[in-house]
Parts: C-alpha cells; structure tokens; sequence
C-alpha cells in the first residue's frame, strides 16, 4: 500500500441532502444551502430577511414531505450514488490514489473529506455537475479551496471543470438512456435542466451583453459564453441527441426548479409539458443531464409530479431515464478524467 505523501488524493463533490427526511433536518439543510451568497445572490440583510421570514418558516415541511416519498431504507438516493460513485472509481485507479467524496451542505462535509486527504501530495477536485453554474460548481469549488489554504501544509491543487461535453460523460448518458429508449418508443425526447435565475446567467457572461442578448446566443460555444449555464445545456442536448441519433424535431430543452420572485432562464419544464402535449406528444421520455445522480429533483419533481403533469393532461405515459449514477460507463469515465491529470 503507498504511503500517504505518493498519494494522489481525488474529491468528488455533489451539492447536497439533508441528513434525513425529518423537517428539522430538512430546515437545517435549506438554512446552510440558502445562506450561501452564490446561491442567493442579494445584499445579506435582504437574504436573511428572505431566508427568515419567507423560505424556513414555511419551506421544509413541504421539502420533508418530499424528500420522503424518494428516501430509500438506506438513506438518501444521492448519497448512495455517490458513495458507489466513489468506491467505484477507487477500485479502478488502484491504490496510488484516494478517492473520497462529500457534500457542499451537510454531511459527509468538506472538511471531513479533505482530512481523510491529509498528507497527499496532491488532491484533484472534481464538482459532480457537468455544466458550469457559480451556484452550484463555483460555490463547491471555493469552499474546497478555502478550506484548503487555511491549512499549515497546502497541496498541490488541481480542479476539474465542467465536463458537459466530454465524450466519456455524453457516452455513459447515452449507454443508460440508449436501451430505455429503444424498448419505450417515445413521441418525444425532453432534456430537462436545473433552472438558474437569469441575472445570475448574465453575471456570468464575460462579453457583458451576449448571454440572453438573442434567440441564438445558446447556439454554441463561443469566447463570450463560455461560462454560460443554459450554453453548456444545450451544448450538452446536442451532444446527447447526436449520440442517440435523434432527428431534429423529435427532442427538445427545458428548464426545471425554478422558485417565484425573479426570472428564471426560460423554457420551463412544467410549461413545455402542455405545449407537447397540444402537438400530439403522448409517450414522452426524459433524461435529467445537469445531474449525475438521482436526487430529489430527478425522482420527485419530474418522476412524481412531473408524471402527474403529464398523466394529468391526458398523456398516455412519461419515462424518466435514470441518470449516470454509479453506472460503470460513468464510473470508467470519471476515473479516465482523473488520471488523465498525470
């Protein structure tokens, strides 16, 4: 077994759960995930004002009644996928690396995953979010590497960025979708993303005034959007859709979770649902590609009300492709980002 200084410490990151699905530790996970200014971005007092008066009094009980109905015998689907995740990706890079994972809110923490790296001489941090978002990625990311410059010893440091276009992350999508697809015979494909609020779009946008500025702006990749969320979504939807050959018309984007009181990058999921289903959609299949394991926004919002959504309107029936989870395509192209770092 190497010693820990021929060690290559790896830290995967996944944004959140609560500890149970008990209200009181559903309220202490929305309090830390909402007291973040990367996510809540607005002056503090009117955050806290926010988060006080309006979000924790009322919020988590509508939460816990949620994250019940998808919480398994074994704890929450996130938790374990991820957990999987990384002893699945330890056994394929071997003993020169440590792999571990942890939380951006809650447990297993930050702190708790980098003291089991104490020692390495270096650690490679990987957010599990596949495209870019400073909500999500950026504020993993920074309280990774804050964590570790108050540290007497600092390592070297590498961060992996957003893979939403890698072919080892598009082709484990496509290898669990593929199958699903072929044996469900869909009307229509929907790619449904986590929403962002558009400002929070633009802030990102380097150029100051190409993100949202046109209806082709998320059209590709280019200098001035290179950070861009709702890009790197549809980057991701045509990379997808390439590698499950699917004809234009037959496949669409939208946006999902998205919380009253500000603009949120359009189109919306719960909107799209009737508009397909006025054009004829009746079997509709779809994949969840901003997130890499199944969670509450996966199983709950789309699984569970979205097919109510759906079934409601009269359609005749929804499949929602898992996501990459512990897949071992997916777990072969994590390990295949790491050690391609050297």
């Amino acid at each position: 077994m190497s010693s820990s200084r021929d060690l290559t410490g790896v830290l995967l990151l996944q944004l959140g759960t609560p500890d149970s699905p008990s209200v009181p530790d559903v309220r202490r996970y929305l309090r830390e995930f909402l007291s973040d200014p990367r996510v809540l971005d607005m002056p503090a007092p009117a955050r806290a004002l926010l988060l006080n008066a309006v979000i924790l009094p009322f919020r988590p009980r509508r939460s816990a009644e949620a994250y019940e109905k998808i919480w398994t015998e074994d704890g929450s689907p996130l938790t374990l996928h991820t957990a999987a995740l990384s002893a699945g990706v330890q056994s394929v890079v071997g003993d020169t690396y440590r792999v571990v994972y942890a939380m951006r809110y809650r447990n297993p923490s930050i702190e708790e995953a980098l003291d089991a790296l104490v020692g390495c001489r270096r650690i490679i941090v990987l957010p599990l979010f596949p495209q870019y978002a400073s909500a999500a990625g950026g504020s993993a990311v920074e309280k990774t590497l804050g964590l570790l410059a108050g540290g007497w010893n600092i390592p070297e440091i590498r961060v992996l960025g957003a893979f939403y276009d890698h072919p080892g992350f598009l082709k484990a999508a496509a290898a669990v979708a593929r199958p699903l697809l072929s044996s469900f015979r869909p009307d229509h494909t929907l790619f449904s993303y986590h929403g962002l609020p558009e400002k929070q779009v633009r802030r990102g946008d380097t150029s100051k005034g190409w993100c949202l500025a046109t209806d082709a702006c998320c059209d590709g990749i280019v200098g001035d959007n290179r950070f861009c969320y709702r890009a790197q979504c549809y980057a991701t939807t045509r990379g997808l859709a390439a590698e499950l050959d699917l004809e234009d018309g037959a496949h669409s984007t939208s946006f999902q979770s998205r919380l009253a009181g500000q603009k949120w990058i359009e189109p919306y999921t719960d909107r799209v649902l009737p508009a397909l289903y006025e054009r004829g959609v009746r079997r509709i299949a779809v994949l969840t590609p901003s997130f890499t394991a199944d969670c509450l926004e996966t199983l709950e919002e789309i699984g569970i009300r979205g097919r109510a959504q759906w079934e409601g309107l009269g359609g005749e029936e929804m499949l929602l492709v898992p996501c990459v989870n512990a897949t071992p395509t997916w777990v072969g192209a994590v390990a295949e980002m790491v050690q391609a770092t050297g």
